[in-house]
């Protein structure tokens, strides 16, 4: 009963919210931005990478745009561009769950 119960339950959709971010430069720069965005949303996962100079959230509720480029922007980072897409989970190895 009890296993049917959480079978039931409908699933929500994941969003996968990249935000290109200019100034980071280390590896302490991508843990600042990481507890910023932590802290300031109810997120499942975020990734920064000073290389790539984006942070990438995975989100079951909506961001808003400009609530997110406020807490990065107070940090001292400036903004590029927010994409929002639905996230889709990648199985074992890499592939794509069908």
């Amino acid at each position: 009963m009890f296993y049917k119960k959480i079978r039931s339950r409908k699933r929500r959709g994941m969003t996968k919210i990249t935000v290109q971010i200019e100034g980071m430069r280390c590896g302490m720069c991508e843990s600042h931005m990481n507890q910023t965005i932590y802290n300031a949303f109810p997120i499942k996962k975020v990734s920064s990478s000073h290389r790539k100079g984006q942070s990438v959230i995975v989100t079951e509720q909506d961001i808003d745009e400009q609530a997110l480029k406020k807490a990065i922007e107070s940090t001292g980072y400036e903004v590029k561009g927010i994409v929002k897409e639905p996230y889709v989970k990648k199985g074992f190895f890499g592939w794509r769950n069908s």
